[in-house]
């Protein structure tokens, strides 16, 4: 089996496969206060859990935008599964081509998912990550990287609104039904949302427009695509574990590699 992990400004998402199976994942949050050990026993308590034999890992991957989190992660991975991992980097087989921008700008997860979006979509097309941040990042038809945007995750901009404004507590993300709204919450949850919803429809028009691909595909991954998704039906394909298939697909791609 396959163990594939993305190392997030947020959160750490483990995914377990058989083959092309995603058979099970998981969430943690990303601490680099975390000894080798804890790291450790915690994965391997994780496959326990679900009634996995540690011992059937054969193979790990990762991608990190987390360098303070890697010397533990990847010492409790030898300690406790005898597997030296392959990390993501740009110097390994991507299946696409990064330009200037892409080899000076892109981080491990951004490429990760520009390799996944363009092996199982073609080009040229769009993936937008709503993640910690929001991204934006555009492959053509030849699979050569073009351009990547970066704007403020959602949850960072609804936290800052309420950490600034003094009478506005939290509120639930989720999509009002129009923006003909009555209360204080919904007028927070409209501007928060049918703002991004906004910024991600003229991104992406306009970004169709530079490329001269009106009809570039548009992919979506990221914990809060689905919410976005219910207001916009400019998106092609909703992902959620983008990501994860892309760890997979670079895996398949450089297993020789590593051996």
């Amino acid at each position: 089996m396959l163990l594939v992990i993305d190392v997030g400004n947020t959160n750490i998402v483990l995914g377990l496969y058989d083959g092309e199976n995603l058979v099970r994942s998981w969430r943690m949050a990303t601490s680099a206060n975390r000894t080798s050990d804890e790291v450790g026993i915690f994965i391997y308590s994780l496959l326990q859990h679900r009634g996995i034999a540690p011992e059937s890992l054969k193979n790990i991957i990762i991608s990190s935008v987390v360098p303070n989190v890697m010397y533990s992660l990847t010492n409790a991975i030898r300690k406790y599964f005898d597997i030296s991992p392959m990390i993501v980097s740009k110097d390994m087989e991507l299946g696409i081509k990064l330009n200037l921008v892409g080899e000076r700008e892109l981080g491990a997860d951004r490429i990760v998912n520009c390799v996944a979006g363009y092996q199982l979509y073609g080009g040229p097309i769009i993936i937008i990550d709503y993640g910690t941040a929001t991204t934006y990042d555009a492959v053509d038809g030849n699979g050569e990287f073009l351009t990547g945007i970066t704007a403020p995750g959602i949850k960072i901009s609804a936290d800052a609104l309420f950490s600034r404004a003094a009478l506005l507590g939290n509120v639930e993300l989720a999509l009002p039904p129009s923006l003909m709204v009555n209360t204080t919450a919904e007028s927070m949850q409209a501007g928060i949302l049918f703002g991004r919803i906004g910024e991600t429809e003229y991104i992406v028009n306009k970004l169709r427009e530079e490329m001269g691909t009106p009809n570039a595909k548009v992919i979506a991954t990221g914990g809060l695509a689905n919410t976005i998704s219910q207001g916009s039906d400019i998106f092609d394909e909703i992902v959620p574990g983008l990501t994860l298939e892309g760890l997979r697909i670079l895996y398949e791609m450089n297993k020789g590699e590593s051996q």
